[in-house]
């Protein structure tokens, strides 16, 4: 699917991702620029090195404190990519959507307990709402099967998983 040694945006463009909006924007616009339809999204960090957070705007779901280590997140990080997280929503046994997915998502960003314990990484980066969201509806096909060939095409260039991506 992605050639991760060439530039990554004009690729998913290529495979139909729309959106390329901030965090921030998607926001403002309250959210209708979301498909509710099932597929893929992922958020691409628009600058080289971040500057992580001890403490960042994660929710507590379930009493979870959401925030990991500096070290942690140091671990985490991946040079030369601008992709941090590749999430899916809706599938076989879920009817999510990208629209229902992204703003539970988000909502968890603001602080909310609400139940979005993956990608939870992200919060520890500073200027979050200026990240790029970009999504790929699949109607037809299985989200979790084309997030986990994506996830798997990505840490067999780099040798780990996307940043916030915390299983394969």
């Amino acid at each position: 699917m992605l050639d991760h040694s060439q530039s990554i945006i004009p690729q998913l463009k290529t495979l139909g991702f729309k959106g390329f909006e901030t965090i921030e924007d998607i926001r403002r616009t309250n959210y209708v620029m979301l498909p509710k339809k099932r597929g893929i999204y992922i958020i691409l960090y628009p600058a080289d090195l971040p500057k992580y957070l001890s403490v960042g705007t994660g929710g507590a779901f379930k009493g979870r404190d959401p925030n990991v280590s500096i070290e942690e997140l140091e671990r985490n990080w991946v040079n030369n990519t601008p992709i941090i997280y590749i999430g899916k929503a809706g599938g076989e046994s879920s009817s999510a959507s990208i629209h229902s997915r992204l703003k539970q998502y988000f909502r968890f960003g603001e602080g909310k307990p609400v139940g979005h314990w993956g990608g939870r990484y992200i919060w520890q980066l500073d200027n979050a709402d200026t990240m790029i969201v970009c999504w790929l509806e699949l109607p037809d096909a299985i989200p979790a099967q084309i997030e986990t060939a994506l996830i798997k095409e990505f840490s067999a260039h780099y040798d780990q998983r996307p940043f916030a991506n915390l299983k394969d």
